[in-house]
């Protein structure tokens, strides 16, 4: 690949939430992310820490960013958002959901007998890296979906927005820090990755996890065929198929259902893109519309 190809490659809008993912892989890494939820607790080792974060899902159902077990005692599961949402509360829900059915199945509990389950308590956790100025410690879903109400369940999520000086917590925020000021500079190019990468090795920031696993950093945050790239290639190709019918007579209708069938996975795509993290400005500037559109999309706003 030519040099002025890599450095126009583009970066995967979920950068921030694939190094996350990665970094918490690293039993070491998430040992320290345990120790900085609970400094408390000096005796777990990493032994004691098993990942339950959920796999090979399909397309459309549920998955979650981070998910840990600790012996019998807790299961913790951790998302990394840079857009704020109280939609977290839900997923967080669904996900402990999942997770809890998967522990029973493991542990061949049985949820219909009379028998009491045993189940590890929960802790729920959300590390916010976007700009905000309010910044609640929690999100209860009955506060927030029910206008305080009394409910048959209640979730209550843990914010973080920036951890103990120093703890795995502070550092990965600190990347994402550096890595927008550097997109900001140099747009999502290899070179606003590479300079992520030196500045947080010379800052002491994920320096261990940088050095030994840069190239797979470097892999995980560039990509020409990622899902924005194959969309709008997508919609290319069909704005180039609606141009040669239109070019024929007749074909006015095949040309309204390929635009209906276009803007169905427009949305499918901007609600996939928000799941994961991205602003509706970042999606408007992704899929190249409205960002007013988007927000109707997504039900931000009203018609």
């Amino acid at each position: 690949m030519k040099q002025e190809e890599r450095t126009t490659q583009e970066v995967k809008l979920t950068v921030k939430d694939s190094v996350f993912t990665d970094l918490f892989k690293i039993p070491k890494n998430l040992l320290q992310l345990y120790q900085a939820l609970h400094p408390e607790d000096q005796d777990t080792t990493e032994d004691c820490i098993s990942n339950v974060t959920i796999k090979n899902v399909f397309l459309d159902q549920p998955y979650n960013d981070l998910g840990f077990q600790v012996g019998e005692r807790l299961i913790v599961l951790v998302e990394a958002q840079a857009s704020w949402t109280v939609n977290i509360i839900v997923r967080s829900l669904l996900y402990l959901a999942q997770t809890y059915q998967e522990y029973i199945e493991s542990t061949r509990q049985n949820v219909y007998t009379s028998k009491r389950l045993k189940l590890p308590i929960p802790e729920l956790y959300v590390i916010y890296t976007g700009k905000r100025k309010m910044k609640p410690e929690l999100l209860y879903l009955s506060k927030e979906f029910f206008g305080g109400a009394e409910c048959a369940v209640e979730v209550k999520v843990k914010m973080i927005y920036d951890g103990e000086n120093g703890d795995i917590i502070h550092q990965y925020v600190t990347f994402t820090r550096i890595y927008n000021e550097q997109v900001k500079m140099y747009g999502r190019t290899r070179e606003a990755v590479l300079e992520t990468i030196r500045i947080c090795k010379d800052q002491d920031v994920l320096r261990e996890y940088l050095e030994h696993r840069e190239k797979e950093v470097v892999d995980i945050m560039m990509t020409l065929f990622d899902d924005e790239y194959i969309y709008r290639t997508f919609l290319a190709s069909k704005e180039k198929e609606a141009e040669e019918r239109g070019e024929k007579r007749g074909e006015k209708r095949g040309e309204k259902k390929a635009e209906k069938r276009a803007e169905k996975r427009a949305k499918e795509a901007a609600r996939k893109l928000y799941e994961r993290g991205n602003s509706p400005e970042d999606i408007a500037e992704i899929l190249d519309i409205r960002v007013e559109e988007v927000r109707l999309w997504l039900g931000l706003t009203s018609v």
